[in-house]
Parts: structure tokens; C-alpha cells; sequence
């Protein structure tokens, strides 16, 4: 089993722990949503996740996976970004690293990194102003390299995720 395998499966067997601690029921359908959402390596809307969830399983409703993804995000399996589109837009959560988000203003392109220096930085600025952070994220937006070069010749899928560490 890969890595990645090993991490979808993972996160499926905690969405299925969760839903017994809320003594919810496990059915076919929510168990379809919550693979296609751990498969899925980018930022997905609810309406993409229907999509891709429709051709695993056409008979899924739009208000399961609404419903779904609501459920995964309770169980802190699922975090919800609103980027510049406004659109609400749900990632894995990762016992990873936390890490913020390049987005492409033409194409729609996430980038994910992260950057020790930049974390150094943000908690020595709380300190000097005598904060303590509980959390952020920093959205830095922008035009990727393809767009600039004119190789985009079609929009890719929004939310597209790419993970970089420098």
C-alpha cells in the first residue's frame, strides 16, 4: 500500500470512528463522498465533490454530500477556504504541517507551501505586539508562471492543489 493510500485510508477509518461517536450511521453514500473527498488532491468545491462523487455513485444526492462535508468538517477532517472567488472551497486535513496558499487570479491555481522563516516571522511580530496566535492563514494572490507564459490554453480545475515546502 502507498503512502498516500495508507493516508486516505487513514483518514477514512477516522471519519468512521467519528460517526459512531455521534452515533450516525454509516451508509454506502456517505462512505462514497468521504473516499472521493480523501482521493481528491486539491481544494474542491461542494459542487465538484458532486460531480466526482456522481460518477462513483449516481444515485447521491447534492444535499448528502452538503450534508457530508459539513459532517466532515465537524469532525475536523475537512477544512473550509473561501479564496478570492468567494466560492467555499474544502481540504483534507492533514495532521501535517500547517501550510498557506498561492492563488493564480486567471487560472484559479492553488499552490500549498510552507516556509519556516515566514512562521519564525509571524510569531516574532506577536511577540513584539504582545499577541499570542491561535491560528492564521496567509493567502498570497497573484498570476502563476503558465498564465504569465501564455501556457495555459484551458482553465484547469479550480482549486487545484500543489504542496511545496522551502
Amino acid at each position: 500500500m502507498t503512502v498516500s493510500h495508507r493516508v486516505q485510508a487513514d483518514r477514512f477509518t477516522a471519519f468512521k470512528n467519528a460517526l459512531r461517536e455521534r452515533n450516525l450511521k454509516s451508509t454506502s453514500q456517505r462512505d462514497d463522498i468521504a473516499r472521493v473527498f480523501f482521493a481528491s488532491n486539491r481544494h474542491i468545491s461542494v459542487e465538484e465533490l458532486y460531480r466526482d462523487v456522481r460518477k462513483v455513485n449516481p444515485r447521491v444526492g447534492y444535499a448528502t454530500v452538503y450534508r457530508t462535508v459539513r459532517l466532515l468538517r465537524e469532525c475536523n477532517l475537512a477544512a473550509e477556504r473561501h479564496f478570492h472567488d468567494g466560492e467555499a472551497r474544502f481540504e483534507n486535513v492533514a495532521e501535517e504541517q500547517h501550510h498557506d496558499h498561492l492563488i493564480c487570479e486567471r487560472c484559479g491555481r492553488i499552490v500549498e507551501f510552507s516556509n519556516a522563516e515566514i512562521e519564525e516571522l509571524q510569531e516574532r511580530v506577536a511577540r513584539t505586539l504582545d499577541f499570542v496566535i491561535s491560528g492564521h492563514k496567509m493567502e498570497l494572490y497573484g498570476i502563476c508562471g503558465d498564465c504569465r507564459m501564455g501556457r495555459r490554453s484551458r482553465r484547469p480545475t479550480r482549486g487545484d492543489a500543489h504542496v511545496f515546502r522551502t
